[in-house]
């Protein structure tokens, strides 16, 4: 009976070990989130204030969406290089439709909203190309969305000449740069409408209260983690990561199922793009888009994704969007370079392939 007690209690010990390794190990980015936040709050000035986390948010706001198209693109065992200048592709084409509509004498808001469609839709097209290629022709991923990534790279560029895109309409800027509340001490709460102050020390003063753009990006982002956790479609996509055999003799229709896929890719980075418009009211192409695909896939994979395929979760990738932003705003407010922005991202992404590849347990799905 003794021994048995012993044994039992050894047993349990060895249980609770592994529980903690195990949260310890599905959990660390957000962890680590948690330390940065408390870190930078200590040695950043001004850092932990609802200015500062509002700067963060609509900074990692086009990261945010590339990502979390990146993301269905990784769990389904392939990988989109394209989407950064998708981005840019649908950024510019937007601001041309919007420039020229209300130069020819349309009102604002047919302007907006045409430019806006056009420019959705133009974006689903390299999704579907995309697809058609890996999952018809049998192209690697890694080289249909390069070839991708030169096409949209080189009409951008085309269509922009390399400058940036203005004369749009301003209802755009008013729009991009809105907030859900704002609140004055002197004039109080006030919704969706910016209060008009004159005094310097009031305007300084003004806290403004969730950007309407994250409100539409956290929607979206709500709508598609259900359709990854809670459907049969997102069922397939981890099935299909995880192996693809075994998806083709379950019935899945594969080659159909990855053209929506990269899709729903080309739609985030399309989203990002006429948001990008909405943000900095004008079409901007390269500066703004050269390196987000490579940002993208190491947010994913921070948040608990593999390069394998088969795991991952949306609300995983946006921690590993946060956890860059954060890193970058925290850096950046402690006064250091830039570049050790890209240094600690290297490492951290690293420590996350090593997380995967030698604990691969820890990672689960959603």
């Amino acid at each position: 009976m003794t021994e048995l007690n012993n044994s039992f209690s050894i047993n349990s010990e060895k249980f609770g070990k592994n529980n903690v390794i195990n949260i310890l190990g599905r959990n660390w980015a957000l962890i680590f989130l948690i330390f940065m936040l408390i870190l930078f709050s200590f040695l950043g000035k001004n850092f932990f204030t609802l200015n500062n986390f509002n700067n963060i948010v609509l900074g990692v706001s086009s990261l945010l969406l590339l990502a979390s198209g990146e993301a269905f693109v990784i769990i389904s065992g392939g990988i989109d290089l394209s989407i950064g200048f998708v981005m840019g592709f649908v950024c510019v084409t937007t601001a041309i439709i919007m420039r020229d509509l209300n130069a020819a004498g349309y009102s604002p808001f047919i302007s907006i909203l045409t430019g806006s469609l056009v420019g959705l839709l133009l974006g689903l097209i390299p999704g579907m190309v995309n697809g058609f290629l890996v999952a018809k022709l049998r192209v690697p991923p890694f080289i249909a969305t390069l070839g991708m990534w030169g096409i949209t790279n080189g009409l951008a560029w085309r269509l922009c000449e390399g400058f940036p895109i203005g004369f749009i309409p301003l209802q755009v800027r008013d729009i991009g740069n809105a907030y859900i509340a704002y609140f004055s001490p002197k004039k109080g709460f006030s919704f969706f409408v910016k209060p008009e102050l004159t005094e310097r020390k009031d305007i300084l003063s003004l806290l403004k209260i969730i950007p309407i753009p994250i409100l539409l990006i956290t929607l979206i982002l709500v709508i598609f983690a259900f359709i990854l956790s809670r459907t049969k479609f997102g069922q397939h996509t981890y099935v299909i990561g995880g192996k693809v055999d075994a998806a083709r003799r379950a019935g899945i229709n594969v080659p159909l199922h990855l053209i929506k896929i990269y899709i729903i890719s080309s739609f985030f980075a399309a989203t990002a793009g006429v948001l990008l418009v909405f943000k900095l009211n004008m079409g901007v192409h390269t500066q703004y888009t050269s390196s987000y695909e490579l940002f993208a896939i190491a947010a994913v994979v921070i948040g608990g994704a593999s390069l394998t395929g088969g795991k991952g979760t949306v609300w995983g990738t946006v921690i590993g969007v946060l956890l860059i932003g954060i890193l970058d705003n925290g850096l950046m407010m402690m006064g250091l370079p830039i570049f050790y922005r890209y240094i600690a991202t290297g490492c951290i992404l690293i420590i996350a392939v090593l997380i995967d590849q030698f604990f691969p347990e820890l990672v689960y799905k959603e």
